[in-house]
């Protein structure tokens, strides 16, 4: 059986600890390294860029950019 949105991005709303999906899709794309990352694998996400990352030396380089650094 397909899952629903398999093979295409999802749309998310990043809040404090959790996600909400707006839109069906199996994965989101690193903000910083383009990777694909399956949803249940999310661990990592900017909630004032609204913008998911795939580990966290990714989303310590989109902060140091995002102050200039």
């Amino acid at each position: 059986m397909l899952m629903s949105g398999s093979g295409r991005p999802a749309k998310i709303h990043y809040l404090a600890g959790t996600f909400r999906i707006l839109s069906d899709g199996d994965h989101v794309v690193c903000a910083v390294t383009r990777a694909r990352i399956p949803l249940h694998e999310l661990r990592y996400w900017s909630i004032e860029r609204q913008e998911p990352y795939v580990d966290a030396a990714s989303s310590l380089k989109a902060e140091q950019d995002a102050a200039g650094r």
